[in-house]
């Protein structure tokens, strides 16, 4: 069963304000229950109603969406950040952001946006998803009562997803559990593992193709980060992969 989400949009532009307005009235699972023009005034209006997800300019006066994100960690609101300055994700994936969204924000991505929110808060609700323990040759995941154990030769990828992982092990087939990228980068073989991105580390072998700041496995293109395509190509110039 769906569950409705209830939302506010801070945002320092009128504009954008009801731009969100427009896309969030849009989905019959979102509902816009509060907005503010400022981080302060979405703190007093948090204070008397809580949320499930905000809406959040970066670029605002006084106190700007990083930091009010910080100031609030403590709750159980999640971010997804909407702002014109892409040089700010970064900073809102180190947050723990559900997604990043650059200004004119289109019905498209926002969708797609809408659509992990959804995800994310499903897994809150399910107590039975645990964490993942990481063994010699394989990985335990601890979930539906059970251990479930995935060889470190089927992983194709993992991707970060807020304070959980997606373990990747075929094109649609993905396990979700509790865990930091940290914890699975220092865990997962570095022979066998390398990290990309912030949000993604990928299986070597698994690898199709490099083509420009992207790595191609199974059909998914996944992007390098700028922090980490210096260490990957030098990787990629050493032949060590064998392609």
């Amino acid at each position: 069963m769906e569950h409705t989400l209830t939302c506010m949009c801070v945002d320092d532009e009128p504009l954008a304000i009801e731009v969100l307005k427009k896309l969030i009235a849009a989905r019959p699972e979102l509902k816009l229950t509060a907005t503010a023009a400022n981080a302060m005034e979405a703190m007093e209006k948090l204070r008397k109603e809580p949320v499930d997800l905000i809406f959040c300019d970066i670029n605002m006066p006084e106190v700007n969406g990083l930091e009010f994100a910080r100031s609030i960690q403590d709750t159980a609101s999640a971010f997804i950040f909407t702002t014109a300055h892409p040089e700010f994700a970064v900073d809102a994936f180190e947050l723990e952001a559900l997604d990043y969204l650059t200004k004119p924000v289109s019905p498209e991505r926002f969708e797609k946006a809408v659509q992990k929110a959804q995800e994310y808060f499903e897994l809150r609700r399910n107590k039975k998803v645990d964490k993942v323990e990481l063994e010699e040759g394989h990985i335990f995941v601890k979930t539906d009562s059970k251990l479930l154990k995935i060889g470190f030769g089927d992983i194709l990828y993992v991707e970060a997803f807020a304070d959980y992982v997606k373990i990747w092990i075929s094109e649609e087939k993905r396990i979700v559990t509790l865990q930091t990228m940290k914890k699975m980068e220092q865990g997962l073989p570095a022979e066998k593992f390398i990290r990309i991105h912030r949000s993604f580390i990928i299986a070597l072998d698994k690898i199709q193709a490099v083509a420009g700041n992207n790595v191609i496995i199974a059909g998914k293109s996944i992007p390098i980060g700028k922090n980490y395509r210096d260490a990957f190509m030098q990787l990629i110039a050493g032949k060590k992969l064998g392609i």
